[in-house]
């Protein structure tokens, strides 16, 4: 009988790693990985490259710039999407750089962060591409998340749990610095790239499937392709250290991550309200109000949550092929040369 052998995931050097008793590591053939999960998403998302500026904005500015080309309803939905992706994404490229890198040792997990801080990057430069095109007040954008209480309540839910793994003196190795790295991936995975997109991506690519926004709404397709993968791959880390450290996932702690998944629901609710005040291309904030807790209950399933309100259906069934989860497979295998290249999407 061969001995069980102890795979490293993750832990600074010099403190006690995480490790997980496996039967001898069966690393895909030619592969040295212990975690090919981890290296096929890396793979996977480099097959995907994009670009914005290989996106067309020519129609967008057309319709911008017409007196009654959008509503001010329209209009208000994507300054305020905007200025929230603007800061959002910078924070995510701060979390992963500053924060859970450091924290991470698994050779093929590291691999797959740099490419998702990098994508952090062009989505940034999507958002400041589209400014700049749509000829917006850079200052009204950029300072959203200080003067627009939505946004900002948003952000401040958000900071503690990125800043606590960007301590100079954080390191892993006790239970309490342990449970706030698996506490700051939840949050960051499952509630902010999760749930609190969602919203702006549902009603962007709604403006798209109205033929409005058509450059942006593409654009938008494909930051949400990539934050898919962004959330399942930083569920799936999470999900491993619970696998590996099974003390962590106490009743306590799965309560505490519960209560968090309902402050985060009602903020992205808040911010529904803000952005559509009133009824606005076949939607409405009750309508994203049940799609926020849909979205919830599927990340609290992925990490074998009990949902919040279990049985809530989707109401916005039309959006499945864009943005449920479950099709990710089919985006790659389908539309990689589209995707890869920026081609255009067809709005029904």
């Amino acid at each position: 009988m061969s001995m069980p052998s102890v795979t490293t995931l993750l832990g600074p050097q010099g403190a006690p790693p995480y490790t997980i008793l496996t039967a001898p590591a069966r690393p895909e053939p030619g592969s040295p990985h212990r975690y090919p999960w981890a290296w096929q998403k890396y793979l996977d998302a480099c097959a995907n490259h994009w670009m914005p500026q290989e996106i067309s904005m020519e129609r967008d500015i057309a319709l911008w710039k017409r007196p009654h080309g959008l509503s001010e309803d329209e209009r208000r939905i994507v300054k305020r999407n905007l200025g929230f992706f603007t800061t959002a994404d910078s924070l995510a490229a701060n979390n992963i750089v500053l924060g859970t890198y450091r924290q991470i040792r698994a050779p093929e997990c590291r691999q797959y962060l740099i490419r998702q801080a990098f994508e952090e990057a062009i989505h940034t430069h999507s958002y400041q591409y589209i400014v700049e095109s749509l000829g917006l007040d850079e200052g009204e954008v950029f300072n959203a998340y200080r003067e627009i209480p939505s946004i900002r309540d948003k952000d401040a839910f958000l900071l503690p749990h990125i800043e606590v793994l960007a301590a100079p003196g954080f390191q892993t190795g006790t239970r309490e610095t342990d449970a706030a790295l698996l506490r700051s991936l939840i949050v960051f995975a499952a509630m902010m790239e999760g749930l609190f997109f969602y919203v702006g991506f549902a009603q962007i690519l709604a403006l798209g499937r109205q033929n409005k926004m058509v450059g942006a709404a593409e654009q938008y397709q494909y930051i949400l392709r990539d934050e898919s993968m962004h959330c399942n791959f930083g569920i799936d880390l999470a999900n491993q250290i619970k696998i590996e450290n099974p003390e962590l996932w106490s009743r306590d702690f799965q309560a505490e991550i519960r209560d968090l998944m309902r402050t985060a629901v009602d903020l992205e609710c808040a911010y529904a309200t803000d952005t559509m005040p009133r009824g606005v291309l076949g939607l409405n904030a009750n309508q994203m109000h049940q799609y926020v807790i849909y979205i919830a209950n599927r990340r609290c399933a992925q990490l074998d949550l009990a949902e919040i309100h279990p049985g809530t259906p989707n109401p916005f069934p039309w959006m499945s092929e864009m943005l449920d989860l479950k099709k990710e497979k089919n985006f790659f295998e389908t539309r990689v040369t589209e995707y890869r290249t920026g081609g255009g999407l067809a709005w029904d």
